[in-house]
């Protein structure tokens, strides 16, 4: 499956950005979908992630209450809602998605096969 991210720009602090993941074929709406960050000098960083049976969802501590993941099976797209973002919300971030993924290896970027190409997102302050 091929997995396209877009959605990033250049944001003040405070904003707010819409990120998209759509994947090329119908095996989405079995995947776990999960979004990673990673900014200049760190490794690439749990974001966010959603299963697929009973739509939960997780968040890294940094960011729960500020973003948003959500899903949309019929368009075979995924999407992170980020709001009130800081300067330190600034990196590439990457969507990933595998039907082979459990709950308890969500958070983890080794689990996941298929990933996006990325897409910036900077916050100026």
């Amino acid at each position: 499956v091929q997995l396209q991210a877009s959605g990033g720009g250049l944001v003040q602090a405070g904003g707010s950005l819409r990120l998209a993941c759509t994947a090329s074929d119908g095996t989405f709406r079995r995947s776990t979908v999960a979004w990673f960050r990673q900014g200049i000098g760190n490794e690439r960083a749990f974001v966010a992630g959603s299963g697929w049976n009973r739509g939960d969802t997780f968040y890294a501590e940094s960011v729960r209450g500020r973003f948003t993941i959500s899903r949309d099976d019929a368009k075979s797209t995924g999407y992170l809602e980020m709001n009130s973002l800081k300067p330190e919300d600034t990196a590439v971030y990457y969507c990933s998605a595998d039907a082979s993924v459990i709950i308890s290896s969500i958070r983890y970027e080794a689990s996941y096969e298929y990933w996006g190409q990325g897409t910036l997102v900077t916050v100026s302050s």
